[in-house]
C-alpha cells in the first residue's frame, strides 16, 4: 500500500505576489501623510492638537486612530517616510487580508498603549513611527515563528539596516514617544506569531 503523498506546504513569501501594485498601495499611502500634513501646516497644526493621542484624556482617546497619520512638521514626516514605504511594502508579501489584519493590530494596540502610558498631562503624542517600529518588528520575527529561511535571511538584512532604532523604545529622548515606538514594536510582535499561525491552519 502507497503512503499518503505529503501536503504541499504553503510558501513563506517575503515580497508581494504583486509587487507593482503593492508599491503604488504604498506611494499613495504615503502620499496621504503628505496631503494631511500640508493640511495641518495650513491651519496651524490644528490636526495635530484636536487628533492626537493625549494620554489618560477621555477626549484624547480618538487620537489611537488618527495619530499616525499626523506629524510634527515636513521634518518629523520625512524622516519617517522611507522606512514606512519599504517596511510597508514589505509587510503586504502574507497578501492584502494578513496586512490589514497586521497593520490594524499595530495601529490599534499600539495606540492604547501611548494613551495608557504616555503620561497625564504629557501634551499630544502623533506620528508613524509607532507603524514603522510594528512592521519592523513584525518582519524581523515572523520567519522563526514560521520556520521560513528566507524570511530569517530578510530579518538579518533588515537588522543590519535598520535595527538601530530599536534603542528607540528606550524612554530618555525629549520630545521622542518612546511609548509609541515600545507599544507598536510589541504589537509587531504579536501580529508575527498571529500571522504565522494562521498560515500554519491555512
Amino acid at each position: 500500500m502507497a503512503a499518503p503523498a505529503p501536503a504541499p506546504r504553503r510558501t513563506a513569501r517575503v515580497l508581494p505576489r504583486t509587487p507593482v501594485t503593492s508599491a503604488l498601495f504604498m506611494l499613495l499611502f504615503t502620499a496621504g501623510l503628505y496631503v494631511v500634513e500640508a493640511f495641518d501646516v495650513v491651519s496651524g497644526h490644528m490636526l495635530d492638537r484636536n487628533y492626537g493621542i493625549e494620554p489618560l484624556e477621555a477626549d484624547g482617546l480618538d487620537g489611537v486612530l488618527f495619530a499616525p497619520l499626523l506629524h510634527a512638521d515636513w521634518g518629523h514626516l520625512v524622516a519617517n517616510t522611507v522606512p514606512f514605504l519599504v517596511l510597508g511594502f514589505l509587510a503586504m508579501a502574507g497578501g492584502v487580508r494578513q496586512f490589514v489584519v497586521v497593520t490594524a493590530t499595530i495601529w490599534i494596540l499600539g495606540g492604547l498603549g501611548v494613551w495608557l502610558t504616555g503620561g497625564y498631562g504629557s501634551g499630544y503624542h502623533i506620528g508613524a513611527s509607532g507603524l514603522i517600529f510594528g512592521w519592523l518588528v513584525f518582519l524581523l520575527t515572523r520567519g522563526f515563528f514560521a520556520r521560513s529561511g528566507l524570511q530569517i535571511l530578510l530579518a538579518v538584512g533588515l537588522f543590519l539596516v535598520w535595527g538601530g532604532i530599536l534603542f528607540g523604545v528606550l524612554p530618555g529622548q525629549p520630545g521622542i514617544s518612546w511609548q509609541a515606538h515600545l507599544f507598536g514594536a510589541l504589537a509587531g510582535l504579536l501580529a508575527a506569531r498571529l500571522a504565522a499561525r494562521a498560515d500554519r491552519r491555512a
